[in-house]
């Protein structure tokens, strides 16, 4: 595919073959239902009887499937065409939207797609000092254009030569090869499931066209917006529509939930709390909490609190309001971030949470800047698993850590394999219950991370950091003087193991002052300032 194929390209005649194509379809449908009805319906509501009767109701059945597969196959060329006409409609676009962007730079497209421009300060055509810069940037829209226009033809003719084949040999008659062929066709419209292999959904992602891809962001947002292997921009789009689609609901089932019914009723020994006033109120709590934070993290995105956070633009890489709610938010784009670190929260995370989890995450970004200002930092608040809500007894339970094992592993390989050009420095970070829940993962699984850092961690299920699936000089710790919250109520030692600040754990200690559980992320800190450092790459031994 070349620039003046495409640039010139009437995708119109895609369209009118697809609709010449849709009535010539229609009208083999029409004559398909006379037939059954004039021929099929007749014999078979007649009274002929017999041997003969049986063979030619069995050749008229037969004949019946036939055409009723024909009928199917002509439609699957319509889908064709349609899918076709609309892949080369957005390449075009693209295409020419960068040749716009070229003009209007003063820059010079050679029809193999090479750029030059007036590089003469003096000159009325001089490109301006950040001419190369901007030139690579159009050049790459131009062959993605270019190779988006080329996947599109090579996916028709494949399509369109298979359809062909099967008109010309007959076997599109064949109700198997029928059935074949519509599950091709619905696989095109069907998202990867739940818990598929992160390569597996890239490969999926990347094996369809952009105007595919849109599609999918706008027809099936809740599924392509947590979906691990999809790049973060497009699950961000994809969770900004669920964002919305999600206040509106909550919004609905605050008005549908009703009055307040009184809180006390008559009992038999006098006024008793009314169950109907205790059900309301723990579930109008539940919708405002989470409405409250949908509106704090859309603020976020788009609003005050973006102003208030210098502009660094936020990412939602995962929204879900069942329960007690998830979200997953990274500050900076992790597919283009030099240094990627992912914050796991603990005990009574949730989505009314999330909002200060974020800001915890852009105080590292901050941090990490300051610790090296020539590199970007993404930090992501990963409220992506059901913490425990209590100290006493959920906090002190395996299964919470354990069954967020699979969604972390999964997560940190999604963040890696959506990564663009060289691979970023990863951290892991787990604050209290988080901390367990990062320790039993990186026990488990090969998370493909370069440090991790536990903060006022009470155990990581194991006993040394060598457990951990990775070299301790990479493993951190942190804890304030004041930190006392990692203690049971009875003021004994640690529940998932050894302490981690126990120097037989074999973790590299980083300064938290006189913290306490709860502080570690204030702004300029000695703790938050080592986050930024380990997050960097900078942190130095000692």
């Amino acid at each position: 595919m070349d620039i003046a194929t495409l640039q010139n390209a009437n995708i119109n005649n895609l369209t009118t073959a697809r609709t010449a194509y849709d009535t010539l379809a229609t009208a083999f449908g029409r004559h398909v239902e006379d037939w059954q009805r004039e021929v099929a319906d007749r014999l078979g509501g007649s009274h002929w009887t017999g041997a003969t009767s049986d063979k030619a109701q069995a050749e008229i059945k037969a004949l019946g499937a036939k055409l009723q597969a024909a009928r199917q196959e002509l439609a699957f060329v319509s889908r064709a065409l349609a899918d076709a006409a609309e892949g080369f409609a957005a390449a075009q676009a693209h295409l020419i939207s960068a040749l716009d962007d070229a003009r209007a730079k003063k820059f010079t497209v050679a029809p193999d797609g090479r750029i030059s421009w007036d590089n003469e300060p003096s000159s009325a055509g001089y490109a301006g000092t950040g001419a190369e810069a901007n030139a690579r940037e159009i050049g790459k829209r131009i062959t993605a254009a270019l190779n988006e226009a080329a996947h599109a033809d090579q996916e028709i003719e494949q399509r369109l030569s298979h359809l062909s084949y099967n008109a010309s040999s007959g076997t599109g008659l064949d109700s198997a090869t029928v059935q074949a062929d519509q599950a091709a066709v619905a696989a095109r419209d069907r998202v990867p499931a739940a818990g598929s292999s992160p390569d597996d959904v890239k490969r999926w992602w990347d094996s369809l066209t952009e105007a595919q891809q849109q599609r999918f962001v706008l027809n099936h947002p809740d599924q392509v917006g947590n979906l691990d292997g999809i790049p973060a921009v497009a699950r961000d789009q994809a969770n900004r529509i669920t964002l919305k689609h999600s206040q509106e609901d909550l919004r609905l089932q605050l008005l549908q939930l009703g009055p307040q019914p009184p809180e006390k009723i008559a009992g038999v020994n006098g006024a008793v709390t009314n169950p109907d006033f205790m059900a309301w109120d723990a579930k109008n709590y539940d919708l405002q909490e989470k409405l409250k934070a949908l509106d704090a993290i859309e603020s976020r995105l788009t609003g005050d609190r973006l102003q208030l956070r210098g502009g660094a633009p936020a990412f939602l890489l995962g929204l879900d309001t069942k329960g007690r709610g998830r979200a997953i938010v990274s500050v900076n784009n992790p597919d283009t971030a030099d240094n990627v670190l992912t914050f796991v929260p603990g005990t009574s995370a949730r989505l009314a949470t999330a909002p200060g989890d974020v800001d915890k995450a852009d105080e590292m970004v901050k941090a990490a800047k300051g610790a090296d200002a020539s590199k970007t930092t993404a930090a992501l608040a990963w409220v992506g698993y059901d913490a425990p809500q209590n100290l006493f007894p959920d906090a002190v339970r395996d299964e919470f850590a354990e069954n967020a094992e699979k969604d972390l592993a999964r997560f940190q390989t999604g963040l890696r394999t959506t990564h663009e050009g060289a691979p970023s420095h990863n951290t892991l970070m787990g604050h209290s219950y988080g901390s367990t829940t990062v320790g039993f993962t990186m026990r488990d699984h090969k998370v493909p991370v370069d440090d991790v850092i536990l903060v006022g961690s009470p155990g990581v299920g194991v006993d040394h950091a060598k457990d951990l699936n990775i070299d301790p000089s990479h493993v951190y710790v942190a804890r304030g003087s004041e930190d006392t919250m990692i203690k049971n109520a009875a003021g004994s030692s640690l529940l998932f193991g050894m302490d981690p600040m126990d120097t037989q754990f074999g973790a590299r200690h980083l300064p938290a002052g006189s913290t306490d559980h709860s502080h570690y992320w204030r702004e300029n800190s000695p703790s938050v300032t080592a986050f930024g450092e380990v997050a960097a790459g900078t942190r130095k031994a000692g």
